[in-house]
Formats: C-alpha cells, sequence, structure tokens
C-alpha cells in the first residue's frame, strides 16, 4: 500500500492551488470574488438547496499546444478524454463497481454533459480543437499557455466554453486549473499531454484521463477532499459527506485506509479529488454534486445550457457554441 502522506512524483491539482494562493496575493477583486462565491456555496448546503433540473451541456474547446509531433494529440485522444468526462459526471463509468459498500450511496451522479464545441466564438464551424506548435520545450503554473503572445493559445470566452489546453507541463505535474472567480483570459483547465485522454500518448497511471476529471471538478469549485491543511486534520474541502482525512493519498491504497479518527471506513480515497492513481478512483460523492450545482447556479451559471438528461448521452461534438 503506497505511503498515505507520501507526495507522488507526478501530482494533479498541486498547481491549482498554486494559482489559487498566486492570485489570493496579487488581486484583491480576487479574494472579493472567492469570498461571494463561497458564501453562496455555503448558503447552498446549509439550506439544502435542491439540484438543477435535468443535465447541464457544457461546450469544450481543446487547445492542443505542441512542441514535438508526439504532442500534437489526435482527435481520437481528445475524444477518448471527453468520453471520460461524461462517464465520471454522470456516474456512470463501468470502475464504480469498485465503490466500497459504506461509499455507495454517497456517490453522486453530477448531471453534468460536455461537448466539443461546434461553433467558434466567431460564428463558424468548429470541431472544438485548436492547434498550436510552440517553439517552448514545456510550460509551468504560470498560465503562459494561455496567451498566444507567450507561445500558447489566447482562452476562447470562458462565458461560453470551457477552455482545456493540452501541452507538455513542466516534469512531476499533470494539470492544473483556475477556480470560479479567477480572470476570464486565464479560466480554465492546463492537462500534460501524457495524462490526457485513454489512447495515444496517454501513460500509465495517469491513462484513463481522471487528470482532466480532477481538474474540471476544480474548475467547478470543488477543493481537495483532504482540505488543502497538509497532513492536518483541521483542513476542509466544505462537503459534508466526505471525510476528513490527513492529507492526499496516492497510488493505490486499500480499504480502509484510516486517518483524522476517521474509522471504520476510512479515507474515501477511491474519490476524484484525492491523488491516487487513474484506475483508483471512481466517484463523485453527493454533496460534491450539491458544490457543483451551486457553482453552476452562481459563478458559471452563463457557461453550457440545459438539457434533459435523456439527452445527455456520451458524445464528443454536437450542437454546442
Amino acid at each position: 500500500m503506497a505511503d498515505k502522506h507520501a507526495r507522488s512524483a507526478s501530482c494533479r491539482g498541486c498547481g491549482t492551488m498554486q494559482v489559487h494562493h498566486r492570485l489570493l496575493d496579487s488581486d484583491p477583486d480576487y479574494a472579493t470574488r472567492q469570498a461571494q462565491i463561497e458564501e453562496l456555496a455555503f448558503r447552498a448546503r446549509r439550506a439544502g438547496s435542491p439540484l438543477r433540473e435535468g443535465c447541464t451541456r457544457i461546450p469544450v474547446v481543446v487547445h492542443v499546444v505542441h512542441h514535438t509531433a508526439e504532442q500534437n494529440i489526435s482527435r481520437e485522444q481528445v475524444e477518448s478524454q471527453i468520453a471520460v468526462l461524461n462517464q465520471d459526471f454522470r456516474a456512470q463509468n463501468p470502475d464504480r463497481q469498485q465503490i466500497p459498500e459504506p461509499f455507495i450511496e454517497l456517490a453522486g451522479d453530477a448531471r453534468v454533459q460536455f461537448v466539443l464545441a461546434s461553433v467558434d466564438p466567431d460564428g463558424n464551424p468548429t470541431e472544438g480543437i485548436t492547434r498550436t506548435q510552440t517553439p517552448r520545450d514545456s510550460f509551468d503554473v504560470d498560465d503562459s499557455v494561455k496567451t498566444t503572445a507567450s507561445g500558447g493559445h489566447d482562452a476562447w470566452p470562458a462565458d461560453r466554453y470551457l477552455n482545456i489546453w493540452v501541452c507538455q507541463l513542466r516534469a512531476g505535474l499533470l494539470g492544473y486549473a483556475q477556480f470560479p472567480g479567477g480572470p476570464a483570459a486565464t479560466d480554465g483547465v492546463v492537462v500534460t499531454y501524457t495524462a490526457f485522454g485513454t489512447t495515444g500518448t496517454a501513460t500509465a497511471p495517469s491513462n484513463l484521463g481522471r487528470t482532466t476529471t480532477h481538474e474540471v471538478g476544480h474548475w467547478l469549485n470543488l477543493r481537495h477532499i483532504w482540505g488543502d491543511d497538509g497532513d492536518g486534520c483541521s483542513g476542509s474541502d466544505f462537503v459534508d459527506d466526505t471525510p476528513n482525512q490527513a492529507g492526499p493519498n496516492t497510488g493505490k491504497p486499500t480499504f480502509p485506509t484510516v486517518s483524522c479518527e476517521n474509522g471504520p471506513h476510512g479515507d474515501m480515497f477511491m474519490n476524484f479529488m484525492d491523488y491516487v492513481d487513474d484506475d483508483t478512483m471512481n466517484m463523485f460523492s453527493r454533496g460534491q454534486v450539491a458544490r457543483m450545482h451551486a457553482c453552476l447556479d452562481g459563478p458559471r451559471s452563463h457557461v453550457g445550457e440545459r438539457v434533459p438528461c435523456a439527452a445527455a448521452a456520451a458524445v464528443a461534438s454536437g450542437n454546442g457554441p
């Protein structure tokens, strides 16, 4: 069993918190917006607000920023990632059968569908993928991949699209996201090209598309399940049904893995917002679903459209903006 207190050589989401703290320190308006967003989320949580009706379909644009031919991933690889998002956010992923029995009733269907955009910001037809050859060997969490001027690609309007950048990130960084409330020009998710989708360049143990699931969770205002307090027991992810746990789990823990006196069932390490391997994470909790819906009703209310859940098939392209 992996040491639950050890950080993996690669991490998903660690860059998200670096971006979050950088914006808190540098942008007073971001800090104000974050406080307002958390107040809305707290009120919805306290009131037990009903979930949104139907499903929310969100158009996605994938910006492939490549230095080598290998990094210029195929459409098939992009579509494989969209398929994973649709399964994971609809609780239709086949590996949900691995959820330990005590947590099965806590697993939730977020009722969010993702579709590659079919219309670009100028109203022209698009396949939902942009391709940019860059002189850069790699990118970091400074958001340089998100601007054409620094070797990346400018974001499409954040109030109409989920922007996902796929590139070579620095060694050890699988991906990062920007929480709602940040600058529109840098809003979205970044994933390294070897942790995106389930085919092509996707490499084990990050070859099942779960880095992007994790980062899109952040984009919808989910925090890491242990509350980002290091290895302590005082942090919170602001969700009531995720057990308190001491730091991230990595690798392939065995059930139960107990910390913070959370026995007998222990950590919900199989949650998408922990750091375990792709083949070990398989669920969002109902409380996390409620928090995502509060985000969709609040800071992300301009993104996507309501559709009947019967129409929310696991597709990779459609009639989004």
